[in-house]
């Protein structure tokens, strides 16, 4: 299909590569400003993603609704992470 379009297009060389230029702009313009905007509904329910979380996990905050996680979850830190002791290396080092 392609090698048709190319055989098919006029002037030469330059006349070719402007008209599949201009064709390659004119496809995209038709996609955008008329394919989407008409499929845009149709994947509008895949699109409509709502995250909500009632419990943090962060230690401090009110609790959240309890569920059936075992108590001393494997991914609980225990460690303060909201500061930093540690001085920073001195550059000699």
């Amino acid at each position: 299909m392609y090698s048709w379009i190319w055989r098919k297009l006029p002037f030469g060389l330059a006349g070719k590569i402007t008209g599949s230029l201009l064709l390659a702009a004119a496809t995209v313009a038709l996609l955008w400003y008329v394919v989407f905007p008409w499929a845009e509904p149709l994947v509008t329910p895949f699109d409509d993603v709502q995250v909500t979380q009632e419990d943090s996990g962060v230690p401090g905050n009110e609790p959240g609704p309890v569920g059936d996680e075992p108590a001393g979850d494997e991914h609980d830190i225990q460690y303060d992470t909201d500061q930093n002791n540690t001085p920073p290396p001195s550059p000699d080092e």
